[in-house]
């Protein structure tokens, strides 16, 4: 398929070629003898060619302006000003946040049992979940790499682990 430059629309492949024939390949303007090379129609039409794609530009300028108002809007009012954080994006925020985030698994220095660290969302408090035998099915080395790099858990170990995150959370704020 051939490229053709973005300048290159219909309307302008045709006002080119009413130019031509009504030019006969001279002076666009119809002098006979015309002396003035800016007027001779190869001159005339890279001038011409140029300012289309002068205003090509400026249009893609604008409509990229113009897609930018449209996606960082909020649709709030100009004044006061209150920034893009107020209260109903706020509730939009933390209703979209997970409740809790992992930290990381580690192994009790105590108990020496596998625990889960999870720090709880828009807030510093840290639970400690002790997850109990629930690594006990992967191999030595897995478990070691799993908490010492961070490596991830098959999907069986990380949905139980999950599971247990989620109940000591709600245990934590119903009480």
């Amino acid at each position: 398929m051939k490229r053709y430059p973005k300048w290159v629309t219909p309307d302008r492949q045709l006002h080119l070629v009413k130019l031509f024939i009504r030019s006969k390949g001279f002076c666009v303007f119809g002098h006979k003898d015309c002396l003035i090379p800016e007027h001779h129609y190869e001159l005339f039409i890279e001038d011409l060619i140029s300012d289309w794609q002068a205003s090509d530009k400026e249009l893609d300028t604008a409509n990229w302006h113009y897609e930018q108002k449209l996606i960082h809007s909020l649709a709030e009012r100009a004044y006061p000003i209150r920034g893009t954080f107020n209260a109903i994006s706020r509730d939009i925020f933390f209703a979209s946040q997970p409740q809790y985030y992992m930290l990381g698994l580690g192994i009790s220095g105590l108990t020496f049992k596998p625990f889960a660290l999870i720090r709880l969302a828009s807030s510093y408090v840290c639970l400690y979940v002790d997850i109990g035998d629930n690594l006990k099915g992967l191999s030595k080395a897995k478990r070691r790499k799993v908490i010492r790099y961070g490596q991830p858990l098959p999907l069986e170990y990380q949905e139980q682990i999950t599971s247990l995150c989620r109940v000591a959370v709600r245990h934590y704020l119903e009480n």
